[in-house]
């Protein structure tokens, strides 16, 4: 759009799948000691996952005699605000649910205690340059630590520079969460799935279409129309990066590119 964003995006549907699995897990390791929580499946609907979500929640209050405290880092974009509104529809009060920006992590830097001292933390920023890291194993070790569920919708598993630099693999919906070595309890968990809106794929792509359809029917405009020229003119930019044995394989001229 006029600010550089994408026009249809997935993210806020990654974020409350995403916090979704989140509390799951918090609940599940709370009433089923040293089991990981199971595989889980897509949902036919948004109702189905809350009853679900609903359900564990319930059970993992139970047990801790609490609802969970999370903190959301990216409240403010897709991403964190999907993950927000999970928690709220899930039975979370707003009192339990922290809501970091641009303007909190700016403020100081990390590794930040708040995440140390929270049950869930969900992180749902756009990493595009290096941070201090939000949390580390040295930060993990603090004797006030209650976290017990990490949540990186982001999945900067790869990137040199991610500001979770406690695990190192993706995880999947056959094994939604890989464990981190604490020295103490609660146990920890990371959910790393880059799929996360396939479990909700009916309002995921409502979402996305309908997020689409206003620049789809602008196609036929595309010469004059903003959205698509911003994409020729990005796509000719990353092909012209391209090794010259592949542009010339494909009967692609730099005289092609810059015309």
């Amino acid at each position: 759009d006029e600010t550089g964003r994408r026009v249809a995006a997935f993210g806020y549907h990654a974020g409350f799948a995403g916090a979704a699995l989140a509390v799951q897990t918090w609940a599940w390791q709370l009433t089923h000691s040293n089991e990981s929580l199971p595989a889980v499946s897509s949902y036919a609907n948004e109702d189905l996952l809350l009853d679900d979500v609903r359900s564990a929640l319930k059970e993992g209050q139970k047990k801790a005699g609490k609802l969970p405290r999370v903190l959301v880092i990216g409240a403010l974009g897709r991403c964190g605000r999907g993950a927000v509104e999970l928690c709220q529809k899930a039975g979370i009060p707003d009192k339990n649910i922290l809501k970091w920006d641009l303007a909190e992590t700016t403020e100081k830097s990390g590794p930040y205690t708040e995440i140390i001292e929270s049950d869930i933390f969900v992180n749902a920023i756009y990493l595009s340059d290096p941070i201090p890291p939000f949390v580390d194993t040295k930060s993990l070790s603090s004797p006030n630590r209650t976290l017990s569920v990490i949540c990186d919708v982001s999945c900067d598993t790869t990137n040199p520079h991610s500001p979770i630099p406690i695990y190192t693999i993706n995880t999947t919906f056959s094994a939604p969460t890989v464990p981190v070595p604490v020295c103490s309890d609660p146990p920890l968990s990371v959910i790393s799935i880059d799929h996360l809106p396939s479990l909700l794929p009916k309002e995921a792509s409502e979402a996305f279409s309908s997020a689409l359809l206003p620049s789809l029917l602008q196609l036929r405009d595309r010469k004059s129309a903003r959205v698509w020229q911003q994409a020729e003119e990005l796509f000719h930019k990353k092909v012209a990066t391209l090794p010259g044995e592949i542009l010339n394989g494909a009967g692609i001229s730099q005289s092609h590119l810059s015309s």
